[in-house]
């Protein structure tokens, strides 16, 4: 299953809406990867508020489309994260503490226009 990304502004938002299969995972990366060039995207949000569990291969994917995407200038963000998901995450030793995380979408949309505020070219200090 495809995951839905919508273009809103300067930002891509990844819902994902189910369980995702390795190959969804990897769909993802790669769709992500092709649309931050397409729309010269300053910031990704992926919102994983429908997962009720999230194994290794998806932390460690989710991890790589943050790590890929800053390298083409854009940041991600992972939000909402279920309270279960992240006891469980904890208890396995999978964290994202070097992706930046939020509560739910508004607190990661806040997060990215500070983040563009922040760049010198956009008027910011």
């Amino acid at each position: 299953m495809a995951v839905p990304i919508l273009k809103q502004g300067p930002w891509l938002i990844a819902s994902i809406q189910a369980a995702l299969t390795d190959t969804d995972v990897l769909r993802l990366q790669d769709d992500v990867m092709v649309q931050v060039g397409r729309f010269r995207s300053r910031g990704i949000i992926v919102d994983v508020t429908s997962l009720d569990v999230m194994d290794s291969f998806v932390s460690r994917s989710l991890r790589g489309i943050a790590h890929m995407t800053r390298l083409r200038g854009a940041e991600t963000v992972i939000v909402g994260i279920q309270p279960e998901v992240a006891f469980a995450m904890v208890q396995l030793g999978m964290s994202f503490e070097d992706v930046h995380t939020a509560l739910d979408l508004e607190e990661g949309l806040a997060f990215l226009q500070r983040q563009l505020a922040r760049e010198p070219d956009a008027g910011g200090a």
